[in-house]
């Protein structure tokens, strides 16, 4: 008798049929505006929860919520400000720089391609897929801390990099899926298939895709 869920390709597509049934809708966690203040945002969630982000922007928008008003404030002004997110004195730099260049290179407008974004200071790939799939529709597949665990628990990559997991989940999943099942993915590892909380062998889908399991999964960071 065949397995259910012997293969990659069958666990990628129940995955994405039960976290659709789980989370129909796909809001972005982070609160924003509009492309600048959501690639600021970003940036800030970097080694930071979506939650102190989400506490600290309001006061950061009040100060400067444009490239223009923000290139003009003080870099000490701006970290004063982020601080709680951590990573102040570098985060605060790349936001001064990257509303600088905005200016400078592109009309004060967040640019639409990952060349572009990339060169931005402190905009890494992961920072530029998550504004070029939720600002911009573009389809991209950002993996985060959430993704990179629970990918490796449900064995759909092997984990050996970030850069490889969202490989591998791009070739197992859609195009047109990849923007809101990225979101869905962070929820549920968020939600129920935390770090801690689980160990691969708890949550409804690892135990729905993996029966027989009885030992923790390792995960790669």
């Amino acid at each position: 008798m065949t397995k259910p869920f012997n293969t990659k390709q069958t666990r990628a597509a129940y995955v994405d049929r039960r976290l659709e049934q789980l989370y129909p809708e796909t809001p972005i966690p982070l609160d924003h505006q509009d492309p600048f203040t959501l690639l600021v945002a970003v940036l800030l969630s970097a080694q930071c929860t979506d939650k102190r982000v989400n506490q600290v922007t309001p006061q950061l928008w009040a100060l400067a919520d444009n490239p223009a008003a923000m290139a003009k404030q003080p870099i000490d002004r701006i970290q004063e400000i982020i601080r709680p997110c951590g990573l102040s004195p570098q985060k605060a730099r790349a936001i001064s720089g990257l509303s600088r260049l905005l200016l400078e290179r592109h009309g004060g407008a967040v640019p639409r391609t990952f060349e572009e974004l990339e060169s931005l200071p402190g905009v890494g790939h992961k920072t530029a897929s998550v504004v070029m799939s939720q600002a911009w529709g573009m389809p991209a597949f950002p993996v985060d801390t959430h993704i990179h665990r629970l990918a490796q628990r449900w064995k759909l990559t092997d984990g050996r990099s970030v850069e490889q997991t969202e490989r591998d989940l791009k070739r197992l999943f859609p195009e047109e899926r990849w923007n809101p099942l990225h979101l869905r993915i962070i929820y549920y590892g968020r939600e129920h298939c935390t770090a801690r909380g689980c160990d691969g062998t708890v949550c409804e889908i690892c135990r729905t895709l993996f029966p027989a399991r009885t030992k923790p999964v390792p995960i790669r960071k």
